[in-house]
């Protein structure tokens, strides 16, 4: 059997708040919450989901890996200022201005980026 993706996971300073921004982001839900790992997901049944393990190091450099996110077109600029009102912020990565993304931070500094839908961009 081949393998498959299971998680994704992110290192965490406050597990809980972190697990909940992103279930709140992603209209996702706490599937498990342990003392040292936090995982959402869309359903318990979902073949992906996202785990948060604790770590006690602070993130010091941009991210090697980050998510990108996509609405409806006509929904991405109320789901930016929405993210932003759950404790987002907007982050300069060497962005030119002239991206078909925006880039930003969750609470705990991990960038991740809101791009715009396929359907928008020109081939």
């Amino acid at each position: 059997m081949p393998l498959s993706l299971h998680h994704i996971v992110i290192d965490a300073h406050d597990l809980p708040a972190l697990a909940r921004f992103w279930a709140q982001v992603l209209g996702w839900q706490i599937l498990s919450e342990r003392e040292r790992e936090v995982v959402i997901g869309p359903a318990e049944t979902a073949s992906v989901g996202i785990c948060f393990m604790a770590v006690t190091d602070r993130k010091v450099a941009k991210n090697r890996l980050h998510l990108d996110l996509t609405s409806a077109a006509q929904d991405r600029e109320a789901e930016i200022e929405r993210i932003l009102a759950l404790g987002a912020r907007r982050v300069d990565v060497g962005q030119r201005g002239d991206e078909s993304w925006i880039v930003l931070a969750d609470p705990e500094g991990n960038e991740f980026c809101v791009v715009r839908p396929k359907s928008t961009l020109i081939n």
